[in-house]
């Protein structure tokens, strides 16, 4: 399943137009709150493919039967541009079993795209429901990569992979190469990826406008 909230009008629209736009990118603070306001909304719809059970709250002036989340998922995210996006996703499921992964692409070489893995921390996964948070689903070999090494940790019953913008390389690849159950949810679909492999016109190293550039 690919979801792909851009295809409904809302107000994530707006937030998304501000991280896009190189004008407002400048005021850092902004673009990390619009990250994390997408992964709010980005979490409450994720949040409807859940299992439920019904419980009894009981209020002050009597008894409500309500449907409540039957099990936490775990939060993924890759270390350092998810961020961000990832306190989205924190602050609506805010009791759930977090990990993290540092993911990044070695610089120089744009022939051949190399993905370096050098630090996972995380539970089991067996039999959980896992949300992958990536901001950047550009050719989607991180989230790959990053998966066979979290399946060290058990099979896990579905994976969300989650992404603020994706190219079509990225989902064909995840597509391809994914041998869990997964779904993508996406704020947005892209034309395409250039030679240096950045989603065009994507909105920029969303790392780098969060914390500022690398050397």
């Amino acid at each position: 399943m690919v979801f792909n909230l851009s295809e409904q009008n809302s107000v994530a629209n707006h937030f998304m137009a501000e991280l896009r736009d190189k004008s407002i990118q400048i005021d850092r603070m902004r673009f990390r709150k619009n990250m994390e306001r997408l992964g709010e909304i980005m979490a409450y719809e994720v949040s409807k493919s859940f299992q439920y059970a019904t419980t009894t709250v009981e209020t002050p002036l009597g008894k409500s039967r309500i449907n409540k989340l039957k099990h936490q998922p775990i939060l993924i995210t890759i270390l350092r541009a998810g961020l961000p996006y990832f306190q989205g996703f924190l602050n609506f499921f805010d009791q759930a079993d977090v990990a993290f992964v540092g993911a990044y692409r070695e610089e120089g070489s744009t022939k051949d795209l190399t993905i370096r893995l050098n630090y996972v921390a995380a539970p089991s996964i067996k039999g959980r429901t896992v949300i992958l948070i990536d901001p950047m689903l550009a050719t989607g070999r991180s989230v790959i990569d990053s998966v066979k090494h979290l399946l060290k940790r058990g099979k896990p019953d579905h994976i969300h992979v989650v992404s603020l913008v994706s190219a079509p390389e990225g989902i064909k690849y995840l597509a391809e190469e994914m041998n869990e159950k997964y779904s993508l949810w996406t704020c947005a679909i892209d034309e395409n990826l250039n030679s240096q492999y950045y989603i065009v016109p994507g909105l920029g190293d969303a790392g780098d406008l969060s914390f500022g550039t690398k050397l």
